[in-house]
């Protein structure tokens, strides 16, 4: 953060919230906030300028469905987390927080990480200023069942009692048992809860189509959640454990590969977010291919990629609120602005895709006062591309500047 006052003289600039562009505007920055946007510079001499008069500059970015803690995907489960610490785990975060940082993502909910609270360090690294990174909201660990979503599944029988709790700690079986590990997550410093409802592409042993809690289950991790005000993620492909979820009261369904109509009006009835990873099905088709990925991965993933971008378009139609998330961690991080083309060609307007990745993302998270816009009281977080992002929407995966609270991200 600087202490400095800055004025920023941008030659356009995205309202995201009322959906237009502003040209020739100056904003005002004192510290790590914005106090203001004028048509005309102060007069004042002591103020830092920043000069984006030949730029398109809009709020800092933001990823509802990133992983920051881990390495690359491999395609083969993951039995091999067992031979890593969790000191590794944690090195691997200060690589892929920078990496996301400087891609112009200023602000992410990290949905979860198999190390348990990892996440919550690597956030707390960066709030004190010890290494680069997006401002994040962590998920702490996993609540899955036994042998579900995401439990470390393919071990040999005699030696999957031994594994780690960390890698286990949100493993759960009843109500009962929900109700203790959402609380035990919460107190050991998560923001919010990632349930996984079904099985997952990436877990081998796993059905992304089937249900992995039952409604009353994923209620009780809501029920926990919202007594120390916080929501409830949903990792669902299939529909019934879609529907489950929504109808359990989560905040957000991630994936949502596999809706059909009636999880799609149950998500616009009750105000239920649709975070889905559409670019993602390409990279592990391509990477798979490549690196010789597990051929029970590389069929879900199939099963899954189409279906989920007919879903989108479908949802983003019916009215669904959609924010932006990608499941950055998959692939790389750098790389996190690449679905953005993606929301478009399935039926969104650039401008709807940014909104995608501000304002509506900030909505979901709640931190409508703190992000998601250029707005007095807001962080000072911004990005800035020459061109028209909203005529060329693949300019902004290759971002040049970069602030965060005001201290601008060196490239």
């Amino acid at each position: 953060m600087s202490d400095e006052r800055v004025l920023i003289h941008a030659g356009r600039l995205i309202d995201v919230e009322r959906s237009e562009v502003l040209t020739d505007r100056v904003i005002v920055i004192d510290g790590d906030r914005i106090t203001d946007v004028l048509t005309e510079a102060p007069a004042e001499s002591s103020a830092v300028t920043i000069d984006l008069s030949g730029h398109t500059v809009l709020p800092g970015l933001m990823d509802m469905h990133a992983h920051m803690i881990g390495e690359m995907e491999n395609g083969q489960g993951y039995a091999g987390l067992v031979m890593r610490t969790a000191a590794q785990e944690a090195m691997t975060g200060i690589r892929n927080a920078r990496a996301t940082v400087e891609a112009g993502f200023t602000t992410v909910r990290d949905v979860g990480t198999f190390r348990a609270f990892v996440d919550c360090a690597l956030r707390d690294a960066i709030d004190a200023g010890d290494t680069p990174g997006p401002r994040m909201m962590c998920a702490g660990a996993f609540v899955t069942v036994s042998g579900g979503g995401g439990d470390v599944t393919g071990l040999a029988p005699d030696v999957d009692a031994a594994v780690p709790i960390d890698l286990r700690f949100g493993v759960s079986n009843n109500a009962d048992e929900v109700r203790t590990r959402v609380r035990r997550i919460l107190s050991g410093g998560a923001d919010f809860i990632k349930v996984i409802a079904t099985g997952a592409v990436l877990t081998e042993g796993t059905t992304p189509g089937a249900p992995e809690f039952s409604e009353g289950e994923i209620r009780a991790a809501v029920e926990e959640a919202a007594l120390v005000g916080t929501h409830v993620a949903a990792h669902a492909h299939g529909a019934e454990g879609i529907k489950r979820a929504i109808r359990a009261g989560v905040r957000s369904i991630e994936h949502g590969s596999l809706m059909d109509d009636e999880a799609i009006e149950l998500m616009v009835s009750h105000g239920t977010y649709l975070v889905a990873d559409i670019y993602c099905g390409d990279w592990i088709a391509e990477e798979g291919a490549r690196g010789g990925w597990s051929p029970d991965v590389i069929r879900k993933n199939e099963e899954t990629t189409d279906a989920q971008r007919e879903g989108f378009t479908k949802a983003l139609n019916a009215g669904v609120p959609i924010a932006y998330g990608t499941d950055s961690g998959v692939y790389p991080h750098a790389m996190v602005a690449k679905q953005l083309a993606y929301m478009v060609r399935y039926g969104m307007t650039p401008m709807e895709a940014i909104r995608s990745a501000t304002v509506v993302a900030s909505e979901l998270m709640g931190w409508q006062d703190r992000v998601g816009a250029v707005a007095p009281g807001r962080f000072a977080d911004l990005v800035a591309v020459t061109g028209d992002p909203l005529q060329d929407i693949t300019l902004l995966e290759s971002i040049g500047f970069v602030m965060k609270a005001g201290a601008v991200i060196p490239s």
